[in-house]
């Protein structure tokens, strides 16, 4: 391992450990000051993101990056102009620091609080989309976080001119750019050293493809908000009103099939065979979507292929999607525990009662009930802008916004009271 990298990782770590210590003390009014001044640094600076943009996708074409991954890749005015408005939209959500959370009294004269903190310093490691870099950076400095920024190597000079433009405005501001810092190469043997870093960092969020997170989760010494696969079902109930399937089940699958919320599983209910499956298997493959069944899915259908026991396992992140009857709701609930990722669920019913033991009975972070799971989104839940979706079970579950970039403490304020021995 180089040293020169190491002491390069580590001072990063130390920069990030002091400036949190002081942003967690910087009022309201200067971080969404700071916010707002880096949004007009984003858009005064639109040039020379873009002019960055173009070196990172001339590189991905030499590389042979497939068309999903350049047009996440890819920036123009439109997309810097969302950021900039996303920083916006950020500085106008309420702060979560210093909210109180819960208090009470105790007999003693005690007066107890619950009241949300910062957690420090966060990690973030995210691939190929460099509007993440913005997302990340505004959320962090919202919720008092220095952060450690590890783009991809694909989005490397364009994740750095929106970092430069971000630190116009923090400088505008007179806010310490360390609390936004970004790992200035695209070695990998950075990550490995950044994992290695629970001195300095607290939480890791890492964002990309089954590799980078299979890695994080096998070499991390640092807690993480885990998210691994959006392996995502909508099961289609008996009674669901066929219409209402038939858009839900477009739009899960076919809206944007390369995020995380896309539907990968559509789990149709026996008794609907004959009324609702060969209806919604016609439209998926009529919008251009490949369909890999069972044997009753095949059966209605000439253009559906068989479906291996990996396609019930399997995030596509394409035009792909899975077929299977199930047995009511429970073998559904049953199918999802067992071949999901814990992520985002839907039943289509118009049966409350099974409606009710589904959202109960699936262990994932996000159930909805006649909603599409394109709707798994921290945008869409009123939450504001996300740093991505975790599927654990501590801490935070579901959309990372605001408040999940905090963590808690207990101030007690009493007028000289001691412990009887």
């Amino acid at each position: 391992m180089s040293t020169t990298l190491q002491e390069m990782m580590s001072e990063l770590g130390l920069k990030a450990r002091e400036a949190a210590g002081t942003l967690a003390r910087v009022s309201t009014e200067t971080k969404n000051q700071a916010l707002r001044l880096a949004a007009d640094g984003l858009r005064a600076g639109a040039a020379a993101i873009k002019d960055a943009n173009a070196i990172d996708m001339d590189a991905g074409r030499a590389k042979g990056l497939d068309k999903a991954m350049l047009d996440r890749l890819m920036l123009d005015d439109k997309r810097i102009e969302a950021m900039a408005k996303g920083l916006e939209d950020i500085a106008a959500l309420p702060d979560p620091v210093g909210r109180i959370m819960d208090a009470w009294d105790r007999p003693n004269g005690l007066h107890i609080e619950r009241v949300a903190v910062p957690l420090g310093v966060v990690g973030i490691i995210y691939e190929s989309r460099p509007n993440v870099t913005a997302d990340a950076s505004a959320l962090c400095l919202k919720s008092g976080n220095a952060v450690i920024l590890r783009g991809g190597s694909e989005s490397f000079h364009s994740s750095g001119a929106i970092l430069d433009a971000i630190h116009v405005g923090l400088d505008q501001a007179g806010v310490d750019r360390d609390v936004i810092q970004m790992i200035p190469t695209s070695d990998r043997e950075a990550v490995g050293i950044m994992l290695t870093m629970n001195d300095t960092i607290d939480v890791l969020v890492p964002r990309g493809g089954r590799s980078l997170i299979q890695r994080v989760l096998e070499e991390s010494r640092i807690p993480l908000f885990q998210h691994l696969d959006g392996n995502c079902h909508t099961y289609v109930d008996g009674t669901a009103d066929l219409e209402m399937a038939r858009s839900i089940v477009l739009n899960a699958k076919m809206r944007r099939t390369g995020i995380c919320g896309a539907t990968e599983s559509l789990l149709v209910d026996r008794s609907a065979v004959a009324t609702h499956l060969p209806i919604l298997v016609k439209d998926l493959l009529e919008a251009g979507c490949a369909v890999r069944g069972d044997e009753t899915a095949q059966a209605v259908d000439a253009h559906v292929s068989a479906a291996t026991e990996d396609d019930w396992r399997t995030e596509y992140l394409d035009a792909i999607i899975a077929v299977k009857v199930v047995d009511g709701v429970e073998d559904a609930i049953r199918h999802i525990n067992t071949h999901g990722s814990a992520h985002t669920e839907a039943i289509v019913t118009e049966n409350a009662a099974a409606a009710e033991t589904f959202l109960k009975g699936c262990h994932s972070a996000i159930c909805l009930w006649n909603a599409s799971t394109q709707f798994a989104d921290g945008g869409e839940f009123g939450m504001g802008a996300e740093i991505g979706i975790s599927t654990g079970k501590l801490h935070a579950r579901g959309p990372v916004g605001l408040e999940q970039l905090c963590t808690m403490k207990y101030v007690v304020r009493g007028n000289g009271q001691v412990r009887p021995g």
